[in-house]
């Protein structure tokens, strides 16, 4: 709650004269913070007086910052921000997903920032803020377990940011809301933030300023529709071409990749699978032997029915460092059939073999049987493109992320010619999003499309 004071002084109500009529100013200080307020008749600034110097008389406190008695000020002047933000997250916190809550943290966390009266002191690392932040005052687990108390620190800086955070009624400036879209849209050294991280920061503060509005916190949301940080960036839903890998490449580093030493096989194996069935790489490390049919010969099935996205130990509830959940856009419980390619069937055979892997062991098991982790694959893949790409293609966007092998195996199905209902249901997707995202990664179909057209639009021939 805002600081208040008993330390009350009335002045005299100033007469304005001007050409279109006389206005009238009621001025008083609360301790050391002077206040007006001007109104076009007499009558109505006296009444006004009258009832501040009732409240004082009555030893009401009146609040510093805005100059009016505690009984007056609305919800929005009682509770800061830092306060408000925490009660949000506290809130929010037990129906959420662990990646929603990461993102959650990120977004108010710049925010947060901007809301303050005053830059933190200079003895306050910048990134120590930000992290103090995001890892204890925004992840309800981290800031109330009784186990592993907050360091003290990090308490030390709470603490000034609490005491520091403006009250929710300074959404209602138009200076303030500026303030937090344009840290919305910064990274901490100053530069402009990903388009994705701004949208995604906007929605999010968005959500939360719904809660405050429920809650009577405000009574309008401040926050512009349209005109945020994001209105100069445009969010690219395609993918970009340049980070599909062809096939003769992928055979080159899987090759590589299997070539490795202990666990080569399994890096393999994993990788092949993502750019054969095109999986998800949380849904892929969650596989488990007998989630997938593998017969002797021909095309083998996986039934997808869960993911385990890595998000970090201290968003999620079980304390691991994946989230267990069901796949992505589909029910609870639901399921997803997805064919294996002949040549990944053998391959997959291969590895249940040699690793002796049973039904209810992971398809793809890390160190000492548990799940891979994505530390893990992310090295073995930086290594494989260094190994096999040319400087030039090392440096270029071509499969700089493993997940570009999902999104080669899913242009390679549309490019084929697989319907896009069909590619969209093994993808795990929705027909409108596999279209936006892949359409100008579909070739090889336009001499055919000109072909059906070209008898269609033919003009008369003119008579010379």
């Amino acid at each position: 709650m805002d600081k208040s004071s008993l330390d009350v002084r009335f002045y005299a109500i100033e007469t304005n004269k001007r050409a279109k009529g006389n206005s009238y100013t009621v001025r008083w200080k609360v301790a050391h913070k002077k206040h007006s307020k001007t109104y076009k008749k007499s009558a109505v600034a006296d009444d006004e007086r009258s009832k501040l110097m009732t409240a004082h008389r009555n030893r009401e406190p009146f609040i510093i910052e805005t100059g009016l008695p505690v009984s007056w000020s609305s919800k929005a002047a009682e509770v800061n921000w830092y306060d408000f933000a925490v009660e949000y997250v506290d809130w929010k916190w037990p129906s959420a997903s662990a990646n929603t809550r990461k993102c959650m943290a990120k977004a108010l966390t710049p925010a947060t920032i901007a809301l303050l009266r005053q830059p933190p002191p200079s003895h306050f690392n910048p990134v120590e803020v930000r992290r103090a932040l995001r890892e204890y005052a925004f992840n309800s687990r981290s800031r109330t377990d009784p186990d592993k108390p907050v360091p003290a620190e990090v308490q030390k800086i709470l603490d000034w940011v609490q005491r520091n955070s403006l009250p929710m009624s300074s959404w209602e400036k138009t200076e303030t809301v500026e303030r937090v879209v344009a840290a919305l849209g910064t990274r901490l050294d100053g530069t402009a933030a990903a388009a994705s991280s701004v949208t995604r920061n906007e929605r999010i503060t968005n959500l939360a300023m719904g809660y405050a509005l429920r809650h009577g916190y405000l009574k309008i949301n401040p926050l512009p529709k349209g005109k945020g940080a994001r209105a100069a960036l445009k969010t690219a839903p395609a993918v970009d071409k340049r980070c599909l890998l062809n096939r003769d490449l992928v055979a080159k580093m899987l090759d590589w990749i299997g070539k490795r030493p202990r666990r080569g096989r399994i890096y393999r194996a994993f990788f092949a699978t993502l750019y054969c069935a095109g999986l998800r790489p949380e849904e892929a490390v969650a596989l488990r032997v007998g989630d997938a049919t593998l017969p002797e010969s021909g095309w083998g099935e996986f039934l997808v029915h869960e993911a385990q996205p890595e998000v970090g130990s201290q968003w999620t509830d079980t304390g691991h460092v994946h989230e267990e959940r069901g796949l992505k856009g589909r029910g609870e419980g639901d399921t997803r059939p997805v064919p294996i390619h002949p040549s990944l069937v053998a391959l997959l055979r291969e590895l249940i073999k040699e690793c002796n892997l049973k039904p209810t062991d992971y398809l793809f098991p890390g160190e000492k049987g548990g799940m891979l982790a994505g530390s893990v694959f992310r090295r073995v893949w930086r290594k494989a493109r260094k190994a096999i790409l040319s400087e030039h293609e090392f440096k270029s966007p071509t499969g700089r992320r493993v997940y570009d092998l999902r999104h080669t195996c899913l242009t390679t199905w549309l490019n084929s010619g697989i319907p896009p209902a069909q590619a969209a249901e093994w993808a795990g997707s929705s027909v409108p999003v596999l279209l936006a995202t892949y359409a100008r990664c579909v070739v090889g179909q336009l001499g055919d499309y000109l072909k059906r057209i070209e008898g269609v639009q033919d003009l008369p021939k003119v008579a010379t």
